[in-house]
């Protein structure tokens, strides 16, 4: 991996949650790694009152907490902290961001650098338009402005909040950055696994070819949590599970487990051919909505032996909400590798366990040596990929068991990466920060397949507010959901992989 280019980075909102949980962080193990040169500086950029010793004392606090480094040397921190500033601005004010102007070309000279600047918006959504305004009319972008240098955004989920609104914004940044210079970030693609699996569909001889309806019956996709919505409750109850989690993530690992090889593994094919698949996804149509799709909201229920509150009980929930906090689909892809196979997509909150993992379900034998003897129901073969909390790939297969009596039992052949590499895996926001600084959107979404997404996930949304809200809630908090998800993949003759 190469060094980073001299930078700036512009981090909106850096007095909040997002910023000290995961993007300080990054940073920070990217500076202790050596990735950064001597010539970069951050400016935090937030409505909360503080000066530069302020910010860096709360960085530093945080980055005990959250970095997986820690604890933080405090010498290395002060080497790191002196590239770290903060301006107390409005998002709303133009003025703020003459201010900013002002400060990176300032310091830009100082550090003998190009204006080479990332604008972060690790926001609430709701300034997003606020904040490519006030760049916009400070002309932070202009060829004047940059020089010899370069702009880019980054704009984390949620983009929009049904297909219209996605598309707005869309338009709206695409009037200031060019699209080569957005990065939609979704910190899934970030994750080591789900970056291998494209390694291991096309880099292995013995899985490209029977990675398709031929040999496989169907895939699930499952992200699974333990947790309820925390602090998130203001934004959670506005989007419910089918924004925060099926538009994007859900979406992203459904087309990285479906799609074509491209050409070259680089950013453009890659998503290319992720754009040629969302584009086969089966639209659904009312019927199928009703007879597709299950959505839930958990009640209370026990979790690690723990009471917990049902969602209309959680701080900040509304007692009458409607919003959905599980939902599960049925899709198909109409090409010719996946033609009759159905993808199982389940995502939900306060459930029986914290999984994210891909499952891939193989054919049964057309004809069973074994049925002769009395040996019948073998498992069917399977490919488990675990996107978290232990990012690994194991392979079922079945295999005999000791003794003088043939009998079949399925056995797991299993990779770890802490065991097969000896190291942990970087953090997703390291590697997805890292690809912004040097250019790379190999791993980010394109306004197109972000935009096809949006359009099968507001179908259902427009369906579910004409095929009538469920009883919520409608199933216990450490279960695995509603009733209706088991039977929705039961009445197929398939069961979840719990």
């Amino acid at each position: 991996m190469a060094n980073m280019k001299p930078s700036v980075m512009v981090i909106f909102g850096a007095s909040g949650d997002l910023a000290h949980i995961k993007i300080f962080p990054a940073l920070y193990s990217l500076w202790e790694d050596g990735f950064f040169p001597d010539n970069f500086f951050i400016v935090g950029f937030a409505r909360t009152k503080q000066d530069d010793a302020v910010f860096r004392k709360t960085i530093f606090n945080s980055l005990n907490v959250n970095c997986r480094k820690k604890p933080i040397d405090e010498e290395e921190f002060l080497n790191f902290s002196k590239h770290v500033f903060y301006l107390t601005s409005e998002y709303g004010g133009d003025s703020s961001y003459h201010e900013l102007g002002v400060f990176i070309a300032s310091k830009a000279k100082e550090y003998n650098m190009p204006k080479n600047v990332v604008y972060y918006l690790s926001t609430p959504p709701s300034v997003y338009i606020d904040v490519i305004n006030g760049i916009d009319n400070a002309k932070l972008t202009s060829a004047e402005y940059k020089v010899d240098g370069f702009s880019r955004i980054v704009i984390e989920k949620p983009f929009g909040y049904d297909y219209e609104s996605a598309k707005n914004l869309n338009g709206k940044i695409l009037s200031v950055f060019k699209e080569e210079e957005v990065y939609r970030i979704d910190h899934y693609l970030g994750k080591e696994t789900v970056q291998n699996i494209l390694a291991f569909r096309f880099a292995n001889a013995i899985f490209e070819p029977i990675w398709n309806n031929k040999f496989i019956d169907h895939i699930q996709i499952s992200a699974l949590e333990s947790i309820g919505v925390g602090f998130r409750a203001g934004y959670f109850d506005k989007a419910g599970i089918i924004r925060d989690m099926m538009q994007n993530h859900m979406m992203q690992l459904l087309s990285l487990v479906a799609i074509e090889p491209p050409p070259l593994p680089d950013a453009d094919d890659l998503r290319n051919e992720k754009v040629k698949l969302l584009k086969s996804v089966r639209p659904l149509s009312l019927n199928d909505i009703k007879n597709y799709t299950v959505r839930g909201q958990y009640d209370r229920g026990i979790i690690g032996a723990k009471q917990v509150l049902s969602y209309k009980e959680e701080e900040g929930v509304p007692p009458d909400t409607l919003t959905e906090t599980y939902a599960a689909m049925k899709l198909f892809i109409d090409n010719y590798r996946w033609a009759g196979v159905p993808f199982y997509l389940r995502s939900g909150k306060r459930l029986k366990m914290h999984k994210t993992e891909i499952a891939i379900f193989f054919k049964k034998l057309p004809y069973s040596l074994f049925a002769k003897i009395g040996i019948e129901n073998i498992k069917q073969n399977s490919i488990i990929i675990t996107i978290q909390p232990n990012e690994g790939i194991a392979i079922n297969f079945g295999a005999k068991t000791p003794g003088f009596k043939l009998d079949i039992e399925p056995v797991n052949m299993v990779f770890n990466y802490k065991s097969s590499f000896k190291l942990s895996p970087p953090e997703a926001y390291e590697r997805l920060i890292y690809d912004v600084i040097v250019g790379d959107q190999t791993l980010f979404a394109r306004y197109d397949d972000m935009l096809i997404a949006w359009q099968l996930i507001t179908s259902v949304i427009n369906g579910w507010s004409k095929t009538g809200t469920p009883v919520f809630p409608n199933y216990e908090a450490g279960s695995f959901g509603p009733k209706e998800a088991d039977a929705l993949i039961n009445s197929d003759g398939r069961s979840w992989n719990n």
